[in-house]
């Protein structure tokens, strides 16, 4: 996972992170691009994400602020997905 994170920032001139508690399923690590894109990964504990971030250089917060949000660049993919996780449909998970 540590690579994976490594190779984000590479791509996308460095990058921060958030982490978001799934419960059951384990932490999403939602990565913000220098670019303004972002993606993320899912870790099987909050443990395993923090090491994983750690090992990787990226600087975690719990919070997801305005202004990094304000950064995120969404293109037609994410707003298509969106409208169908509202909608019920495919795009929901």
């Amino acid at each position: 996972m540590a690579k994976q994170i490594t190779a984000f920032g590479s791509r996308h001139g460095g990058a921060q992170g958030r982490l978001a508690h799934l419960g059951r399923l384990g932490t999403r690590i939602v990565l913000v691009g220098e670019d303004g894109r972002w993606g993320d990964l899912v870790a099987p504990s909050d443990a395993v994400a923090r090491a994983a971030a750690e090992q990787a250089g990226l600087p975690v917060e719990d919070t997801f602020d305005g202004e990094l949000a304000a950064r995120v660049s969404t293109g037609p993919y994410e707003w298509k997905r969106m409208a169908g996780i509202q909608l019920g449909g495919r795009g929901a998970a």
